[in-house]
C-alpha cells in the first residue's frame, strides 16, 4: 500500500489524538467520515496502524525518575545475547531496551520513582540479568523532547 498524502494526514492527527471521531479527523484531513474510515481501516490492516494507546503521565504513578542504563555483556556469542534478552523482557522496570552498536550492547529506559528506588530496581532486577560484565546509569534531568514519531514521517502532510 502507498501512502498518499492523505493517509499521512491521518497517521499525523492520529499521533497527536487517538482518540478523534471519524467525523473529527475527516473534518481535518478533508475526507468524508465513510471514506475516513475506510483508509483508517486499511492503515490498520496494512500494519501501519499498530496501537492506539493513552499517553500516562507517570508522574501520577510517582514514577519521576528515568534512568539511561547502558549494559556490556561478557560476551557477544548468540547464547549470552539470547540469555540476556529473555531475561531483561521480564524486568518490570524496564520500559525500553535497544541492541546497541559500539562500546556498550545494550541501552536501557529504566523508571523509577527516585534514587533510592532505582538503587532498588539495580539491586533487585538489572544485577541479576545474565552475562552482564558492566552497567553504568545515566540520570535524565529534565524531558526536553518526547515524541511517539518523529514529525519527518508526515512530510508536507502534517504543515
Amino acid at each position: 500500500m502507498a501512502l498518499d498524502r492523505k493517509d499521512l494526514a491521518i497517521l499525523a492527527e492520529l499521533t497527536t489524538n487517538a482518540r478523534a471521531s471519524h467525523t473529527e479527523l475527516a473534518n481535518k484531513v478533508g475526507l468524508s467520515s465513510t471514506a475516513l474510515a475506510r483508509r483508517q481501516k486499511a492503515l490498520e490492516d496494512e500494519g501501519y496502524i499498530q496501537a492506539y494507546q493513552a499517553a500516562l503521565d507517570l508522574a501520577q504513578f510517582g514514577l519521576t525518575t528515568t534512568v539511561l542504563v547502558r549494559i556490556a555483556l561478557e560476551s557477544q556469542s548468540d547464547d549470552a545475547l539470547k540469555a540476556f534478552e529473555a531475561e531483561v523482557v521480564k524486568c518490570p522496570s524496564v520500559v525500553r531496551c535497544f541492541l546497541m552498536s559500539g562500546t556498550d550492547d545494550y541501552i536501557l529506559i529504566v523508571l523509577a520513582r527516585d534514587i533510592q528506588d532505582f538503587e532498588r530496581i539495580h539491586r533487585t532486577e538489572l544485577s541479576r540479568l545474565p552475562r552482564v560484565a558492566r552497567v553504568q546509569s545515566s540520570f535524565a534531568l529534565r524531558d526536553i523532547v518526547n515524541r511517539a514519531v518523529p514529525t519527518v514521517v508526515f512530510g508536507e502532510a502534517k504543515r
